[in-house]
């Protein structure tokens, strides 16, 4: 009998907030012990579904009373819906394509940090011998990052489901996990317009012309964020609309381009991010390399003891997570 197949499971392995099941079961059945098996590409959560013959997905996959034939098959069940809650933020990620770095903490209280360089400290000057050599100033935030609790309430009872099969089953899962994407992604353009409370608000221009938008004013938005790069545009429905109608973006390239993948070439080369978290009447530009910092409490959280013992009845699926700015003036608005 292999290794994995020995494994008592139970509801304890939950307790440990800062991990996931996935990770406490990696840590006693590594996946590097099964290099050159049949095995092989399995992590330890996907050998235990095996192990008990559990299918999640495909047309042959198995109904969600599978799960709960034994006590040690049980408690798989709460990481199963983590892990299609988490593939459903993965599926609608943006936030990705606009923060820096993701910083993972055990507890509730974080403090960022931050420089606000001078124009002398964009511009390194020639250090003479034995001349002082110019300062950048790092220091921690004033205040702590918000962090918010985001999620859905998952109310059934395995009465209602337990002949359903999985694969329908975690279609609903995802969509909660879309869900969590967007709310998120709305917490951090809250945190690029307004700040994260550390008197950092984004500054911006406005549009030559009220109610339009114009090459030159990305022109305009591009010239106000130097020495940051625009690699990255935030726009809501009707900004894209007046994007789109902008003569620059009406040649055959970025026509075929548009047409072809549905995805949108801009003159200036950024990538365009389409989001109604952003208000109608701006857009924002950014250097997504040095903007914005996500800061996740743990991984996403299911209540482990509703889900096995009571079987489903209602059960929390949430995500902790808040935004801090690192360099201000990284990200512009452009109001038209």
């Amino acid at each position: 009998m292999a290794f994995y197949e020995n494994i008592s499971l139970e509801k304890g392995m939950y307790a440990n907030r800062s991990k996931s099941m996935t990770q406490v079961l990696e840590e006693l059945d590594p996946s590097a012990n099964y290099i050159g098996t049949e095995l092989e590409g399995l992590d330890a959560f996907s050998r235990q579904l095996k192990r008990f013959d559990i299918k999640v997905s495909g047309k042959a996959s198995d109904k969600v009373e599978k799960f709960f034939q034994t006590t040690d098959s049980a408690a798989l069940f709460p990481e199963y819906v983590s892990r299609a809650v988490r593939q459903g933020i993965e599926e609608a990620d943006v936030l990705s394509d606009i923060v820096a770095t993701k910083t993972m903490i055990t507890g509730m209280d974080y403090r960022s940090i931050t420089s606000t360089p001078s124009d002398d400290d964009k511009n390194l000057l020639v250090v003479n011998e034995g001349a002082y050599i110019p300062e950048t100033k790092v220091s921690t935030q004033e205040n702590l990052v918000k962090l918010k609790k985001r999620g859905r309430m998952l109310v059934s009872s395995y009465e209602a489901l337990r002949f359903q099969r999985l694969d329908l089953f975690t279609v609903t899962l995802k969509q909660i996990g879309a869900y969590i994407a967007r709310a998120q992604l709305k917490d951090a353009v809250d945190v690029l317009l307004n700040g994260d409370g550390n008197s950092n608000p984004c500054d911006g221009i406005t549009a030559k012309e009220s109610g339009k938008l114009s090459y030159s004013d990305l022109i305009s938005l591009w010239a106000t964020l130097s020495p940051y790069e625009l690699n990255t545009i935030l726009a809501p429905t009707t900004a894209m609309q007046k994007l789109l109608e902008t003569t620059e973006l009406k040649d055959s390239n970025a026509g075929q381009a548009f047409h072809g993948t549905g995805k949108m070439v801009t003159p200036l080369g950024a990538k365009l991010i389409h989001t109604q978290a952003v208000p109608d009447d701006l857009i924002i530009g950014m250097d997504k390399n040095c903007a914005l910092e996500m800061v996740v409490a743990g991984e996403v959280v299911t209540d482990y003891d509703k889900l096995i013992d009571r079987q489903l009845e209602r059960a929390a699926i949430t995500s902790i997570a808040g935004f801090a700015k690192i360099y201000k003036d990284a990200a512009k608005k452009l109001t038209y």
